[in-house]
């Protein structure tokens, strides 16, 4: 069975490496956009859509990855993470700016959010095509921030690519008082649960 990656990120990828996984990498070109305002089922819908994407460019030859479409089973890892806020806030994707991610920041400062991960498997080449889709969810809490450091912080380019404006793995560690839940869910895939899934398949 052929693992393919459906994502460009390399927090994912480098997740995917520590726990000894051998995949491939596909990134999806699915339409991202939508009207959906519940986290839980917003992840859920863009996980499918790219790994849904990657698995149609895998079977029409769009993606050459040494790969024989007509033979080989593809397993496509599709994901998407988003940080929701309660209080009217609500889904914090990547920041389009220096001044969105400042605004994202002073929202999150001196509380509490919640990451949400949505993960779909995509098995094909078999008699009956397999998906497996869940959501993983982590309360972070963060301390508080004054406009200076949330300025120090957005001036080392870190923000720019990650869903509200943090990496929890990088200079941002020094605001992060505690979180509820899984840490690799935070930085951008839930291995544990992945991991559990891809072996119920016997793709590792």
């Amino acid at each position: 069975m052929r693992i393919v990656l459906a994502s460009a990120s390399p927090r994912r990828k480098e997740l995917l490496e520590n726990i000894g996984i051998k995949y491939d990498v596909c990134v999806s070109d699915a339409d991202e956009s939508s009207l959906e305002k519940d986290p839980k089922k917003l992840v859920q819908i863009l996980s499918e859509k790219k790994a849904l994407s990657v698995l149609r460019g895998l079977e029409s030859g769009k993606f050459d990855i040494g790969a024989d479409a007509s033979t080989e089973i593809f397993c496509v890892i599709g994901c998407d993470t988003v940080v929701y806020q309660e209080n009217g806030v609500g889904i914090l994707g990547k920041p389009h700016s220096e001044a969105e991610a400042f605004e994202m920041l002073s929202s999150l400062q001196g509380g509490y959010h919640d990451v949400y991960s949505g993960v779909t498997i995509l098995v094909s080449g078999l008699k009956t095509p397999v998906k497996r889709s869940f959501v993983e969810q982590t309360r972070v809490h963060f301390s508080p921030m004054s406009d200076e450091e949330i300025s120090d912080y957005i001036a080392t380019g870190e923000p720019m690519d990650k869903a509200g404006s943090y990496g929890i793995q990088g200079y941002c560690s020094r605001y992060i008082e505690g979180i509820e839940g899984d840490y690799f869910n935070v930085v951008g895939l839930p291995v544990s649960h992945l991991y559990k899934e891809l072996k119920s398949l016997g793709a590792v």
